[in-house]
């Protein structure tokens, strides 16, 4: 099988979707697939891209990486707005249109909706994996596609109601690479290594910053914590970062520390750093309650630290009572309730860690390649 996936994105950057994106490269690569991922050609607006992505995600070099012809503007969005954005995606829409069309391949694969709809005009070979819906739901595109994959069950029954054929729809949730977090440095060292102080017990959230995350009822929550008691926020871009730090200093939030975007082989250790770890959402978004799988997710499963999660349908198709702890969103007062149980009550950690171990073995980026692959063929 040959399969072309498209991919309007940096690569490598500091999306979580460019880790998913190269790691699913990989794995159907492993399972025989020929690939060849189709990238646009962007400037350096990011020191990130000038790294090697196989190396900086950690993966095989088992595919081809193509870059393509767009006309990019964003550097200068500051000036020109939505116009930028636009310009850059009709621009490498059209060269993924004109690749497709003089290549001959089995599957065309995307995330990218935009990218997908003009060639749907010539093709009908086409996977569209689907990781939230949006006000313009494409529905001309969903019933010219072949197959859908989504990430979570919600957004199954969500294109059902749009009238889409639930039999052409695969749930296939996100996954992990097990043996990127198979780390032997013990918490001291991890600390030493990151540069976190030994004398505090360490709340982590790892991830982006956007509203829907509902990282700001964490951040309200260090109100409720004691003064040895330190949340640390790994990730954010750009003025989600800025707007966060503001949000944590006109809160006079003393006891929380907010580090930034660090690079992917760096994560193990972060995680090996704390004493709980946070997955944080909110009921203000439907993206949030129903239809996001995070990758965190299955990395902080991976670390056998406890997990303290917000109680939501999207978490809870991975996450239960047994393997971690589920606690109200959007109220600061119970997520540090939820935090104290796990940092006080040795026991309970030790058990839903290891749960949560176990749980997470089968969430494999190989799994999900093979699962996938063979929805398409059937």
């Amino acid at each position: 099988m040959k399969i072309l996936y498209i991919a309007n994105v940096r690569i490598p950057t500091e999306m979580a979707h460019g880790l998913q994106i190269m790691k699913m490269c990989e794995a159907f690569a492993k399972q025989g697939v020929e690939l060849e991922l189709l990238v646009p050609w962007r400037f350096g607006i990011s020191e990130l891209i000038k790294q090697n992505p196989f190396k900086y995600y950690r993966v095989e070099k088992n595919f081809k990486v193509k870059k393509l012809f767009c006309i990019d503007l964003t550097p200068l969005n500051k000036y020109l707005g939505p116009v930028s954005f636009l310009t850059q995606a009709i621009s490498f829409a059209v060269s993924a249109f004109l690749y497709s069309l003089f290549n001959k391949v089995d599957i065309i694969y995307s995330r990218d909706r935009f990218s997908l709809w003009p060639i749907t005009l010539i093709k009908n070979n086409l996977v569209y994996e689907v990781h939230q819906l949006h006000r313009s739901s494409f529905k001309f595109l969903f019933k010219k596609i072949r197959k859908l994959v989504v990430i979570t069950k919600n957004l199954k029954e969500d294109l059902i109601k749009k009238g889409i054929d639930g039999n052409k729809i695969l749930v296939a949730s996100d996954g992990i690479s097990l043996k990127d977090f198979d780390i032997k440095e013990n918490q001291e060292e991890c600390r030493k290594r990151v540069g976190l102080p030994q004398n505090k017990r360490i709340i982590l959230y790892t991830g982006h910053l956007y509203r829907w995350k509902g990282v700001e009822t964490l951040a309200m929550a260090s109100k409720f914590l004691g003064e040895n008691d330190l949340i640390v926020i790994v990730g954010g871009i750009k003025w989600y970062l800025s707007n966060f730090k503001d949000f944590v200093k006109v809160n006079d939030l003393k006891n929380v520390l907010v580090v930034g975007h660090k690079d992917y082989a760096q994560m193990p250790y972060y995680l090996g750093a704390a004493d709980c770890l946070m997955l944080t959402g909110t009921k203000a978004s439907e993206t949030s309650q129903k239809h996001t799988s995070p990758m965190k997710m299955f990395e902080y499963m991976a670390s056998q630290k406890p997990i303290i999660a917000s109680d939501l349908p999207s978490f809870k198709e991975i996450l239960n009572e047994a393997n971690c702890i589920l606690v109200e969103p959007d109220h600061p007062w119970e997520m540090a309730m939820g935090i104290m149980r796990a940092l006080n009550d040795a026991e309970l950690s030790k058990r839903i860690s290891e749960q949560a171990f176990q749980d997470v073995q089968k969430y494999n980026w190989d799994n999900r390649a093979r699962t996938i692959i063979n929805f398409i063929n059937n």
